[in-house]
């Protein structure tokens, strides 16, 4: 039976006979016998094939369903941050050099992609005031989860305290992570003391609501008890204020999608992952150093593999092995183009505009701000009815609202505003509230 031709499935019947040829087998047939014959057919229930036309049209109805914050003002945050990304950044991360999501195994022949991910490691720990990055994690929940274990094995101990203030996305992934390991977790309040052979004390700065802890008393408090203070940052707020590594952090990690990754409904991401350099060799992930050749010429390779997963299984400091070059260089092309002090600009502009929007929603009868304190750009508020409600009501007036929060506060609700919100938005979303409650 000949096999027609179609763009996906390229080798020839010739090929296939070949291949076949070379395994020691006559059929691809030959190559199911170990699975029973009643499971190699099951009937699939699905519907006839589409032309690509068809399937074009298909999915951009599908798509049409999806309301995402290009379309309207969004107030949405809690992890995943509307920021205006450059469009020079879609112009260089499209040449067909940078292709690439992943780093090659014989890396060192990749003298580009080394060197795009040697500067963001050398960025990441500028921005955050650490001396060692690695070349990037999966995203920020699970690069925090790695924190934990990383202390786990420095101090020989497996106890992770967290502040109570901790996304509890992060704190799921956190246990996720720790579980199997036999490594017990327990929260803490700002100035409880931890438990004896507690590895690490498990800050978010700013917090899961968006508001600055004291790190100075809470890094005190681990490194009394022998403990490491782990953070878990927002790089952008790092531009504006004191950054983690100022205040004597062990380990800090990031979400590194505010800087220059679309929203992209949730990912694909990176994680950001710095430590002091005494903990080098515990760090997971890969590393990228700079070197000379045998001529002089600057090189770029991959420095302390025996700590990962494909060289010396048994030893390594995690199963990750990987490094996200192409969103590394989006993040790379962001903070290259924005530069110190325009990155500083776009977390002056989110700041500025929190405050200003918390200031007169706090003025409206029925909503307060529960929490006093230094915010960044987003901020709790006590709404008058469930915030579900409400955020069905302003959906209604084209606004995506905030984040329900109702298990942390009575009929709470988590508000972002970033640099995209303009003033004609914040005082659009501040109406509809005040209409809503009166409703």
């Amino acid at each position: 039976m000949t096999t027609p031709y179609t763009p996906y499935t390229p080798n020839t019947d010739a090929d296939r006979q070949a291949m076949l040829k070379a395994i020691g087998v006559s059929s691809v047939a030959d190559l199911f016998q170990d699975i029973p014959a009643a499971y190699r057919r099951p009937p699939l229930d699905l519907p006839s094939p589409l032309s690509e036309l068809e399937l074009r049209r298909e999915l951009e109805a599908l798509a049409a369903q999806n309301r995402h914050a290009g379309m309207g003002p969004s107030f949405l945050g809690a992890g995943a941050y509307n920021h205006f990304v450059p469009a020079v950044s879609q112009a260089i991360i499209s040449r067909g050099e940078f292709l690439t999501a992943y780093t090659p195994y014989q890396a060192e022949v990749s003298q580009g992609t080394l060197q795009v991910t040697y500067e963001l490691q050398s960025l990441t720990c500028q921005l955050l005031d650490m001396e060692v990055a690695n070349a990037g994690m999966y995203e920020g929940a699970s690069a925090l989860a790695e924190a934990a274990l990383m202390a786990c094995r420095v101090t020989h101990r497996y106890r992770v305290a967290y502040r109570d203030t901790l996304s509890p996305a992060y704190r799921a992934v956190v246990a996720t992570y720790t579980a199997p390991h036999g490594i017990g977790l327990y929260p803490v309040g700002p100035r409880d003391a931890l438990k004896p052979d507690t590895a690490c004390l498990i800050v978010q700065h700013p917090n899961f609501f968006g508001y600055l802890e004291d790190l100075a008393i809470l890094g005190k408090t681990a490194h009394d008890a022998g403990a490491l203070l782990v953070v878990s940052a927002d790089p952008t707020a790092a531009a504006l204020f004191k950054a983690p590594g100022g205040y004597g952090a062990d380990i800090v990690t990031a979400e590194g999608q505010p800087l220059g990754i679309p929203l992209s409904f949730g990912g694909p991401y990176i994680g950001l992952f710095t430590c002091k350099s005494q903990y080098l060799r515990q760090m997971p992930g890969r590393i990228v150093g700079r070197t000379v050749d045998t001529q002089g010429r600057t090189a770029y390779v991959l420095t302390l593999q025996t700590r990962e997963q494909h060289i010396r299984r048994e030893r390594a400091t995690s199963n990750i092995c990987t490094s996200e070059a192409l969103l590394g260089l989006m993040v790379v092309v962001y903070l290259a183009t924005l530069g110190k002090q325009g990155l500083r600009q776009v977390a002056e502009l989110g700041y500025h505009k929190a405050h200003y929007a918390a200031s007169l929603i706090g003025k409206l009868p029925g909503y307060n701000l529960p929490i006093q304190g230094t915010f960044f750009q987003e901020f709790a508020v006590q709404c008058p009815r469930p915030p579900r409600e409400i955020n069905a009501a302003l959906l209604e007036r084209g606004i995506i609202g905030g984040l329900d929060i109702s298990d942390a506060y009575p009929n709470g609700m988590l508000l972002c505003v970033t640099e995209m919100n303009t003033r004609e938005e914040i005082e659009a979303l501040v109406k509809g509230l005040a209409e809503i409650a009166g409703e």
